[in-house]
C-alpha cells in the first residue's frame, strides 16, 4: 500500500464535454464567425478586381489577386493629408475627452460642492438623448462661432462626453478617500492630488474610454461630412466616400481597400490596449 501510495498518479482522463457545454461552443462559434465575417469579406474583396468584386455568385477566394485598388486609393487621393487630419483630429479628441472626462468624474465622485447630485443627473439625463436630436442645434452654435471649415469645429464639440464622465466617475469612486486625504495632509492641491494620485489609479479606465474615444472619432462620417468644406480639411472617411462614389457608379474596390486602411490605426490600438480595456470595463463600477 506504502508503494502505491509513493506510484505517480495515474494520468487523468479527460473529461468528454457536455451537450450544453458543445451547444455553447456552437453559439460561441457563431457569433465569432459572425463579427469576424464582414471583416475578413472586406480585406479578401480589396485584393479582387472590380468585375469580381461585383459577380453573382460571389467569390470566397480571388480567382485573381490585384494590388490595383491600393494602387488607385495612394495615387488618387491625397491620402497623406487626409490620414493626418484623421490622425490630429482623433489624437486631439481622445486626449481632450479622456483629460476632461477624468477631471469632472474626479469632481462628482470626491469633491463636494452645491448642485453635485444634480449635475450628476444631468449627465444621466444626457446619455438617453439621441446624437441626431442635438445635430442641427450643435451646427447652430458652431456655425455662430464662425468655426464651420476649421479644425476646431472637428475638435470642440467632441472634447467631452457624458459616457466618459460616467465610466470615469464610477471607476473613481473605488479611490479610496484615505489615499485621498493623505496626500492633502502631505500638502498637495486638488491638481497635484489629481494628476499624481489619482490618474495612475485610473490607468485601466483611461484606456478604455481612450479606445472608445478613438475609434468613436476615427469612424466619424456625417459631422465631418457638414462641419467641413474644403477638400484638405477631409479626413479620411468622408475622402474615401467622396472620391469612390461617382455620378453613376461606386467603386466598392477603391471603397474597401480605403476600408481596409481605415481599420488598421484601429486594430493596432486595440491590440496594445486590451489588456486595460478588459481590466477597465470589469472593474469599473465593483465594489
Amino acid at each position: 500500500m506504502a508503494a502505491a501510495a509513493l506510484a505517480p498518479d495515474a494520468p487523468t482522463r479527460r473529461r468528454r464535454p457536455t451537450p450544453r457545454a458543445m451547444v455553447l461552443n456552437v453559439v460561441l462559434l457563431l457569433g465569432l464567425a459572425a463579427s469576424l465575417g464582414p471583416l475578413l469579406w472586406m480585406v479578401v474583396s480589396s485584393v479582387k478586381p472590380e468585375g469580381e468584386i461585383r459577380q453573382f455568385p460571389p467569390t470566397l477566394i480571388p480567382d485573381q489577386v490585384t494590388w490595383s485598388n491600393y494602387t488607385e486609393l495612394f495615387s488618387s487621393l491625397n491620402f497623406p493629408r487626409y490620414f493626418l487630419n484623421s490622425v490630429v483630429v482623433a489624437l486631439v479628441v481622445t486626449i481632450g475627452s479622456v483629460l476632461f472626462s477624468a477631471m469632472v468624474g474626479y469632481a462628482l465622485a470626491k469633491l463636494d460642492f452645491p448642485g453635485k447630485r444634480t449635475l450628476f443627473a444631468l449627465v444621466m439625463g444626457t446619455l438617453m438623448v439621441p446624437g441626431m436630436v442635438t445635430f442641427v442645434p450643435l451646427f447652430v452654435l458652431v456655425a455662430n462661432l464662425d468655426l464651420i471649415n476649421t479644425y476646431a469645429a472637428l475638435i470642440l464639440p467632441f472634447l467631452a462626453a457624458p459616457f466618459g464622465v460616467f465610466l470615469m466617475r464610477q471607476f473613481m469612486l473605488d479611490v479610496p478617500d484615505e489615499l485621498l486625504d493623505a496626500a492633502r495632509v502631505d500638502g498637495a492641491g486638488e491638481f497635484r492630488t489629481f494628476f499624481r494620485i489619482v490618474l495612475p489609479q485610473a490607468r485601466p479606465a483611461l484606456a478604455t474610454l481612450g479606445i472608445l474615444t478613438f475609434l468613436g472619432s476615427w469612424n466619424n462620417f456625417l459631422w465631418p461630412l457638414v462641419a467641413v468644406q474644403s477638400a484638405d480639411r477631409y479626413t479620411l472617411p468622408v475622402a474615401l466616400a467622396l472620391y469612390s462614389t461617382g455620378q453613376n457608379t461606386v467603386q466598392y474596390g477603391l471603397l474597401v481597400a480605403g476600408a481596409t486602411v481605415i481599420v488598421l490605426p484601429i486594430l493596432i490600438v486595440f491590440l496594445v490596449l486590451q489588456r486595460h480595456i478588459v481590466q477597465g470595463i470589469s472593474t469599473t463600477g465593483l465594489k
